[in-house]
């Protein structure tokens, strides 16, 4: 008998079947492998679970239809953190299992790997026993480059680093947010901690946010493990591509996986450490049901396989500040001294002092302070680095007489100009306005109130004559620059990494980051700012065109992430926002949200929130309870759409847990 999780998306049918297994199939029929199933009268993929010799269905069980494949995809561990996941965040198994496993590419199973690389071998064909990928997890010599000493030795400018890096090696658990210092070589330093857990005889899972960082840790990770002891799985390499190297990791064939967010449930064979870095980047978000969140599958996953943890970044977030306030996981962090010698000469340039020598600094977008940096720096042979937080030209515009915002007479949307000769076009329904006037005084011309990062560049070429000016954003990414005169616009997340550190870094427009209506706004600033300030040189400096007394500056001028998300956790624990408490996003037409709302058995203490009006005339809700009470409310909403699901309910409800966004 089979125990089979059958691809049906229906909250009420979210439990495994059992079907019989043929003969012909019972050795090929393991525990992971792909099978079809009649379901209700039609053919359905699915995967199987486990075998059992007996059922507790009192009726007539069918058979497997057809095992598709003798691979299995799906690791027994993998298939638990599912169930896990799924639990967590009131969704479907087989919703999971959709993040987890690739689709199935039949020639890439059937054929051996180009020369020279891992060879994956065929899968065991119908009525044959599965052979095992290989001789054990890592069956093969320990590269040279991990039996040095000087592997690691850059983990001693951190307190308690070099004995985190000792428990890996020893097979302990160890569990660490690691606050890096500025200039960082930190895809080395992760390269090093996947190292010290394969030292140990377990494996690692490292996790970033997107592909130029990912290409980053590749690097890194052929340098210090040597050629073919891990994969890089990225949707970019394409799906045939992409499977092939997940196979190589669901053969145990690698001890290190590396990748993005869709690498968080990927098969790592005695897994012995998750990493992620940057776990505050939006990008880790799931935007599919059951919409999980990257840090908090790799948490869970940690806690199931009793695996070591290293949540790391130049900032830190307030559910990494959680963990190490509750006792979950130790604190590593560069000592003052070290600090002092690695960080750049951070200034502010709306503080009395520079205020007062330089008046104007309150109004304009470069104060005299930034430019004397950006000058002094391209002098030096140094290039600079300038963040502004939005691409384009003139996202978005005003009238140049009475500044009323213009917007678009068809939809409303914001105005913007795409160049300086450009007409304004509409940014929500892309309809021109040639003839465009202001509805509150009539005029006819528009000023900036928004500016972007192409006309940040053109403005710096004029103040900087003779200087290359490129930029980085959405359209092309740069990923290095020469240590050479140049100043670079870049947009929050593309800023590329200089072969010598910037000579100096200015963070422009950060009102356009402080004043959004985001919970997370502060939080944001702070990750995006301290990115951006690690790449400065130890000599160079760092120019914030903000005021020296709000919190966020002041935590950038102390190069203090720790104070902040402390003070952040904090606030919110205070007004019993996440992660203090736990929060579901109900979403959906009036009448159907009404009715899974009563249909629900709510923990007694769950406060309602709501109803805000939501896109396409929908209500949301929001539902609050505190962090013990979070798995009772899952089920409850799990149950209530189960319930409708079998009520054939007209209208669906978006379910989602810990949304991360609130406002």
């Amino acid at each position: 008998m089979a125990r089979v999780a059958v691809d049906v998306p229906l909250p009420h049918l979210d439990r495994p079947f059992d079907y019989l297994v043929d003969a012909s199939d019972d050795l090929v029929a393991q525990a992971g492998v792909r099978v079809r199933v009649r379901f209700a009268g039609q053919l359905v993929s699915g995967f199987l679970l486990e075998r059992a010799e007996s059922s507790p269905h009192d009726g007539k069980l069918a058979f497997l239809d057809k095992v598709v494949s003798g691979e299995r995809v799906l690791d027994p561990a993998v298939a638990r953190l599912a169930r896990a996941v799924a639990d967590r965040y009131a969704g479907s198994l087989q919703d999971v299992l959709r993040l987890a496993v690739p689709p199935r590419h039949a020639r890439v199973e059937s054929q051996k790997a180009p020369p020279g690389d891992h060879d994956l071998g065929p899968p065991a064909a119908a009525g044959e026993e599965p052979q095992p990928a290989s001789s054990g997890p890592f069956a093969f010599p320990a590269p040279g480059a991990l039996d040095g000493d000087t592997v690691g030795e850059r983990w001693g400018d951190y307190v308690s680093g070099a004995a985190f890096l000792r428990a890996l090696e020893e097979g302990r658990t160890a569990r660490a947010v690691w606050s890096a210092l500025p200039g960082e070589d930190w895809p080395a330093r992760i390269a090093e901690a996947a190292a010290a857990s394969v030292r140990g005889g377990r494996g690692a899972l490292v996790l970033v946010a997107d592909a130029r960082d990912l290409e980053r840790v590749d690097v890194a990770m052929g340098r210090v493990l040597g050629e073919g002891r891990h994969v890089a799985l990225n949707a970019a390499a394409g799906p045939a591509e992409r499977y092939r190297r997940f196979l190589a990791a669901s053969r145990h064939q690698v001890p290190v996986v590396a990748g993005t967010r869709a690498a968080m449930f990927a098969p790592v064979a005695e897994l012995g450490l998750v990493v992620i870095w940057d776990d505050g980047d939006d990008l880790y978000a799931e935007p599919r049901a059951p919409y999980p969140h990257a840090r908090e599958v790799l948490l869970t996953r940690a806690q199931l396989a009793g695996c070591s943890a290293l949540i790391g970044g130049f900032a830190r977030t307030g559910e990494a500040q959680l963990l190490l306030e509750t006792g979950w996981a130790k604190e590593i962090t560069g000592s003052r001294d070290t600090l002092r010698g690695r960080v750049a000469r951070i200034q502010p340039t709306g503080d009395d002092p520079q205020l007062a020598r330089d008046p104007g600094a309150a109004t304009a977008r470069l104060p005299s302070l930034g430019w004397q940096a950006a000058r002094a720096a391209l002098q030096g042979g140094r290039p600079v680095l300038v963040q502004v937080p939005r691409r384009g030209y003139l996202p978005s515009t005003a009238c140049a007489e009475c500044r009323t915002p213009a917007r678009c007479p068809h939809c409303s949307g914001p105005l913007g100009l795409a160049g300086a000769r450009d007409v304004p076009t509409c940014r929500w329904c892309g309809r021109v306005s040639a003839d465009y006037s202001c509805p509150a005084c009539g005029g006819r011309r528009l000023r900036a109130s928004v500016t972007g990062a192409r006309r940040t560049a053109e403005e710096l070429g004029r103040a900087f004559p003779g200087v290359s000016i490129r930029t980085s954003g959405r359209d092309e990414i740069l990923n290095t620059v020469p240590a050479e005169p140049a100043v670079v616009v870049a947009t929050p997340g593309a800023e590329p990494v200089a072969d010598e550190g910037f000579g100096c870094v200015l963070l422009l427009d950060t009102w356009a980051l402080l004043t959004r209506s985001d919970l997370r706004a502060g939080e944001e600033t702070m990750r995006r700012w301290f990115n951006a300030a690690a790449l400065a040189r130890p000599d160079g400096s760092v120019i914030v065109v903000a005021d020296g007394s709000l919190v966020t500056v002041q935590a950038l001028l102390r190069w203090d992430p720790a104070w902040f998300a402390a003070r952040e956790l904090a606030e919110r624990r205070e007004l019993r926002f996440p992660p203090a408490a736990r929060m579901a996003d109900v979403t959906g037409p009036a009448d159907a949200v009404a009715d899974l709302l009563q249909v629900a058995r709510l923990p007694a203490d769950t406060e309602i929130l709501g109803p805000v009006p939501a896109p396409d005339n929908q209500e949301r809700f929001l539902l609050r309870v505190s962090r013990g009470k979070a798995a009772e409310l899952a089920h409850a909403l799990h149950e209530a759409a189960a319930v409708r699901s079998a009520r054939k309910a007209a209208h669906p409800v978006r379910l989602q847990m810990d949304p991360a966004t609130l406002f």
